[in-house]
């Protein structure tokens, strides 16, 4: 993170004293922060992110814990803070795409809304930390969830202008997960889904859920940002 301090200061054309004032902290201190001799806050990056205004994609990954618990309230201001139109109107809190997706996918149970803002995610931030998140995901056992995801991104991106930019690494990352795909049968973040839901969703599921083992109604038609 602290070469991105010190690039996204130049790149906004602050020098130290004045990025200093702004941030609220000593020039000297931003001095060791940018070499590194000090370790850059999750505050004060999203803070310099801000200032600076440089990408989410740029703000340090947070440790995350396979199956941490999360309150939807701040998974929600996270979307927003990325940008997601469905939560435009709410609060935000600047995190790194990539983390938003890998706490979103590590969830028992995660609400539709919640799970419908995920491919929006990938298609606007295509340049996110893939080989991080893959990683994550595979040690969760995760991957057929986010291989889903990925394809149902795809899926848009292959007739949607505005988001045609992100369909050449999703195909890559698209394949890199099929080669990753497990056999067993898993939800969309749904395990407490009732046992009635699960039969119809057995026969009545899209094929692409059937192809990555996925019980779920998630559809690429459906997405109000697919319009």
């Amino acid at each position: 993170m602290h070469e991105q301090l010190k690039a996204g200061r130049a790149k906004a054309g602050l020098t130290q004293i004045e990025a200093a004032g702004r941030l609220g902290i000593s020039q000297p201190y931003l001095s060791q922060l940018e070499k590194g001799e000090r370790p850059v806050t999750p505050e004060l990056a999203r803070l310099a992110a801000t200032i600076y205004r440089l990408p989410a994609t740029a703000l340090p990954i947070p440790d995350t814990t396979a199956g941490e618990a999360m309150d939807p309230a701040l998974l929600v201001r996270q979307l927003a803070g990325l940008g997601y139109p469905g939560f435009a109107h709410l609060r935000a809190r600047k995190a790194n795409p990539a983390a938003v997706i890998l706490t979103a996918l590590v969830q028992k149970d995660l609400e539709t809304r919640l799970a419908e803002a995920l491919p929006w995610v990938l298609l606007t931030y295509p340049d996110l930390d893939w080989s991080w998140l893959i990683n994550q995901v595979k040690l969760a056992d995760a991957q057929n969830r986010l291989g889903f995801l990925v394809a149902v991104a795809k899926n848009l991106a292959t007739n949607r202008p505005q988001f045609e930019s992100a369909l050449e690494q999703l195909g890559a990352v698209e394949l890199h997960l099929e080669r990753a795909r497990l056999a067993r049968e898993d939800t969309l973040c749904r395990e407490s889904m009732p046992s009635a839901e699960r039969r119809w969703l057995e026969t009545n599921r899209s094929p692409l859920a059937r192809h990555w083992n996925l019980l779920t109604g998630l559809a690429p038609d459906q997405l109000s940002y697919a319009s």
